[in-house]
């Protein structure tokens, strides 16, 4: 047998540029209150969110995806003529198949590109940047697309008082192309399976039987143990994280964490001993939590807002239903 040949030399990769959609309408605590019973000053106290987006009919997922993707093409210079991959990372199609990767990809014009979805719910974004990172690094692509995109909505509880307050929609993407110098540090990711009732959906689609449940399935969470389990799990992560990179915490220009809950961000803030010189995204404030879909949006808001530097250090980690976590440093586009 012939051996397989591969004369792929290893290179550099960074991110170029990001790209967001926001649906338009925004809303307020006070509209969750009314639907849930919830005190609207309660919300913002456990979650550290004053409003949050919600797609309209016509802003479909396809459409928010390729919407972001196209603002993180111009924004590169690249065509999507040039793009060899692109990746969505999202828990909200309610499709089986095809992957809205192949839709986006489409749309965009993308037509020599791979296209594939990746599930691995709020994590799902620092999953796909490393995929895409690696597949610049060995010359598989040139430049890769990663798409973050969920309408939470279509799978929420509007009444349920343990979720329908932190929820959200929206998209943000990032091109990802050779550098001359590492602008993507190493990866670091876990799957706890013996966490997986903390943070799931309701029921399957159907019990295997074809049987479909009565009530269709929504997100549910006991909040209480995704804090716990966050709270122990990332810290430790977060310095491998930065070890591996070989950077320390007092080098950040930017903190950007999935943007779950206030009180996450903040104990890991607290342990990692981050100082006013790092800028750290709180975009959840009016965003709400938007799953693959809040880490570019929450370093698109950091970079237009002029808090974070382009080209600065940030740690980006991401941590949802599995239990998984993933995150690296990379250099701002």
């Amino acid at each position: 047998m012939t051996a397989i040949q591969d004369t792929q030399v290893l290179r550099h990769s960074r991110i170029l540029s990001v790209g967001v959609h926001r649906p338009q309408r925004s809303v307020p605590n006070s509209e969750i209150a009314e639907r849930t019973g919830l005190d609207p000053d309660w919300i913002e106290r456990r979650s550290g969110i004053r409003s949050r987006r919600y797609a309209a009919p016509e802003e479909t997922l396809p459409a928010m995806a390729t919407a972001a993707a196209e603002k993180a093409l111009a924004a590169a210079g690249i065509g999507a003529d040039q793009l060899g991959t692109v990746v969505v990372a999202t828990i909200t199609s309610m499709e089986q198949m095809p992957a809205v990767a192949v839709e986006v990809a489409h749309r965009l014009g993308a037509a020599r590109a791979a296209a594939f979805d990746v599930s691995a719910a709020c994590a799902g974004f620092c999953h796909a940047v490393a995929l895409a990172s690696d597949l610049v690094r060995l010359g598989r692509s040139e430049y890769v697309l990663v798409i973050g995109a969920e309408r939470m909505t279509d799978i929420l509880d509007h009444q349920d008082r343990d979720t329908a307050f932190l929820f959200a929609d929206g998209a943000g993407a990032v091109v990802l192309g050779p550098s001359d110098e590492p602008g993507v540090g190493p990866v670091v990711w876990r799957a706890d399976g013996t966490r997986n009732a903390a943070l799931k959906m309701t029921a399957p689609w159907h019990d295997g039987t074809g049987r479909r449940p009565d009530d269709r399935p929504a997100i549910t969470m006991s909040g209480w143990k995704v804090y716990r389990w966050a709270t122990e799990e990332l810290v430790p992560a977060a310095h491998r994280m930065l070890e591996l990179a070989g950077v320390t915490a007092d080098q950040l220009d930017a903190f950007i964490p999935h943007q779950a809950n206030m009180l996450i961000t903040d104990h890991v803030v607290g342990e990692l001993g981050l100082t006013e010189r790092t800028a750290v995204a709180r975009d959840i404030v009016t965003s709400g939590n938007s799953s693959a879909a809040s880490i570019p949006l929450a370093m698109e808001e950091l970079l237009s807002s002029g808090r974070a530097p382009s080209g600065g250090l940030a740690l980006l980690i991401g941590f949802g239903a599995g239990l998984v976590y993933a995150g690296q440093v990379v250099r701002l586009p």
